[in-house]
């Protein structure tokens, strides 16, 4: 039973702290206004369910009444599942940015009544360590601060606001419009950070930035050039190899903590599952290397196995942690006891696990290939979790690829037998909008059918469960949906619509794209600056609207809907769509232009926009004659196709357009393909 006010919601993390002896409120007006009747200042947590570090705060914090008690007596304790409320989370996070230089998760913002931040961070450690503060001393000197500096606090929130709302507008148009210069300028930044000894950018903790190797394809596309293409396939390959990559049951883990991609932090989310099958897809078709299509292809595998719920909806996340055993229930240190959860239990392996499984003449080729070590392989263990554990990684190619697959398998199945990590079976719009988007695209790359009926029924269950009166529905969860949709609700969600029209050639998910839209125009669009905000007209009003287009781990929904709007345009014609897009780039042609390699997404759309649409009609009866031209449409690498099906027509007919110029119509499958290569060429 609930010890506060958390019980009765929707969101797994908010129902993970609901027996914390912390009286935590969701966020909402009721909280608010205890904190004014209360005169108490707000302790926001924000978080999401498969988090590591949430799971750390949770359990040396939020589960020690000592600490606890400190939280009750002299604050207003407000919960936040990111996740839910990606607005809220935004506002919150680029406050701590601002105040802090840096951000993340658990996220910890010290609030006036009224909303407005004054202090934050992210992890904090219960007690006073090496010389820092710990989460108590924190709140009790905020707690002081409150009662003997008042005014101090307040002018400190007005100014970090004032600050917020001013980065909100920073949208400051060019006295010209964006040129071509900027898409080399992105390369030439990426190129500077580029890894030339592991792949990847920068050091550690290293991200995989799909839609920035997404963007060098294009301009690999474009100009040629062959260090981007270099930089992709050095890039996708180490992933690969890695231990971000689950060589046993697949799908890619969140992040890298260090260079060489091989100790990751083990949550898996499914927009990474989504952006990375995109993008080696891609890749796929760029180079023709099967390697590609298979890790996209297992991708799939892991997503339709363990991340799907049964009416076709998409979880959200499979957790970091997983049990190791518990311990007695009791109280120590002021903490509840509570299962042992560890950082990548359920992937990690012994030696000795191994040889039990597979025997020693197969356990010896197994751990040559997978850089498996008798007293562990874990270089890189900062908080001690791994040692005499290994963490698999494709050391060398296996000589027998036969062995090793059957080896895989029978790890596969012990590993079955594991307690499994936490899954958030959250089922969120814009991230199976990216999901829907893969699988589409994917099915129609790959030739199976398979992917593109899973990508129906997941956008089939959204237009079924998560459509209120026309507008979309951010989160369905065991049967209740609810909290309004945001910007990237729409723009993913779209997205995967029109990709899903191009793979099925059934008109209803071009027409549901063309309505939500509209919808998105009328209630977040700028009419006086251009670009979207990320909230509607009449959400609930937060202390800035956010409107941002910078691409980080997930795109913006201002970079995904200009490309989304640009793809409308080239299919239906309507003009709207295209203004807006436009608009898009003007509003943010200052901050693309100061850094352009944080805006790939953004790019992406650009190069749409500044090339045009190559245009394909296919025409005529569905069937096999269809399938054969649709086949040879997906094998070249040609990213601002636009694909339309006019049915009506007697026979099969393709028709290939770029500008104002039209190639010679064909039913020629081979004449098809020369086009393509021309197109794809340039000629």
């Amino acid at each position: 039973m609930s010890v506060n006010r958390l019980g009765a919601e929707q969101s797994p993390y908010l129902l993970q702290h609901s027996n914390n002896p912390v009286f935590w409120y969701p966020w909402g007006p009721q909280a608010f206004a205890a904190a004014v009747g209360a005169d108490k200042p707000i302790l926001l947590s924000i978080g999401y369910s498969t988090c590591h570090w949430c799971h750390v705060m949770a359990h040396e914090s939020f589960e020690n009444e000592d600490i606890a008690n400190v939280l009750n007596d002299h604050f207003i304790a407000v919960k936040v599942d990111r996740e839910e409320r990606p607005d809220v989370d935004h506002v919150y996070m680029a406050a701590v940015v601002a105040m802090t230089g840096q951000g993340g998760w658990p996220l910890t913002v010290f609030l006036t009544p009224d909303g407005k931040p004054f202090y934050g961070g992210t992890y904090f450690p219960p007690y006073a360590q090496s010389g820092s503060q710990g989460f108590k001393d924190i709140l009790l000197s905020v707690a002081d601060a409150w009662r003997n500096n008042r005014e101090g606090i307040l002018s400190s929130s007005d100014e970090i606001t004032r600050s917020l709302n001013v980065g909100a507008r920073h949208a400051v148009p060019l006295q010209d419009e964006l040129s071509g210069s900027v898409l080399d300028a992105a390369f030439r930044q990426m190129s500077a950070h580029f890894d030339a000894a592991n792949g990847g950018f920068g050091s550690s903790p290293k991200f995989p930035m799909p839609h920035g190797l997404g963007f060098l394809l294009r301009h690999h596309h474009r100009t040629k050039d062959q260090k981007a293409l270099v930089m992709v396939e050095q890039t996708l390959a180490a992933m690969a190899r890695g231990g971000i990559w689950d060589h046993i049951g697949f799908g890619f883990h969140r992040y890298s903590t260090d260079a060489r991609w091989h100790v990751p932090h083990f949550e898996k989310m499914l927009y990474d599952q989504a952006l990375l099958a995109r993008v080696y897809l891609e890749a796929f078709q760029v180079t023709g290397q099967k390697t590609y299509a298979d890790i996209a292809e297992n991708i799939f595998t892991y997503v339709l196995r363990d991340m799907r719920q049964p009416e076709g909806g998409f979880y959200c996340a499979e957790d970091a942690d997983s049990p190791v055993g518990a311990i007695p229930a009791c109280r120590q240190a002021g903490i509840i006891a509570h299962t042992i959860n560890k950082e990548g239990a359920f992937y990690v392996w012994t030696h000795k696990e191994i040889i039990e499984i597979l025997g020693p003449k197969e356990a010896d080729a197994f751990c040559a290939w997978y850089g498996v070590k008798p007293d562990g392989n874990a270089a890189f263990d900062p908080h001690g979790e791994f040692v005499g554990k290994n963490i698999l990684f494709l050391s060398k190619d296996p000589e027998d690829e036969h062995m090793a697959t059957l080896c895989r398998q029978q790890l596969f199945e012990r590993r079955q037998t594991r307690p499994r990590p936490h899954l958030d079976d959250k089922v969120i719009v814009d991230w199976n909008g990216l999901m829907i988007s893969a699988l589409a695209f994917g099915g129609r790359v790959l030739g199976k059918e398979r992917y593109v009926d899973a990508a129906r029924a997941a956008a089939d269950f959204i237009l079924s469960h998560l459509v209120d009166d026309g507008r979309l529905v951010h989160r369905w969860r065991q049967g209740q949906a609810g909290i309004p949709a945001t910007l990237e609700d729409y723009a993913f969600f779209m997205t995967g619509l029109i990709d899903l029209y191009e793979a099925s050639f059934e008109g209803k998910y071009l027409e549901q794209a063309r309505r939500l839209a509209r919808v998105m125009q009328e209630l977040f669009e700028d009419d006086v600056n251009g670009g979207f905000y990320m909230t509607a007209r009449d959400a609930q009003t937060l202390i800035t609207r956010p409107k941002e287009i910078y691409d980080g781990a997930i795109p913006s929904g201002n970079s995904a809907s200009a490309l989304a709007l640009l793809r409308l345009h080239a299919l239906t014609g309507e003009e709207g769509f295209y203004a807006s897009a436009s608009r898009i780039f003007a509003c943010f042609s200052g901050a693309i232009s100061q850094a352009p390699s944080a805006y790939t997404l953004a790019l992406c759309a650009y190069d749409f926009y500044r090339e045009g649409a190559t245009q394909v009609v296919l025409s005529g009866p569905p069937g096999e004659a269809i399938a054969k031209m649709t086949k040879v449409l997906y094998k070249h690498f040609v990213p601002n196709k636009s694909v339309v099906h006019e049915a009506g027509a007697p026979r099969v007919m393709v028709r290939v357009c770029k500008g104002r110029t039209c190639l010679t119509p064909t039913d020629d499958p081979a004449v098809l393909e020369r086009q393509i290569g021309d197109v794809h060429e340039g000629r």
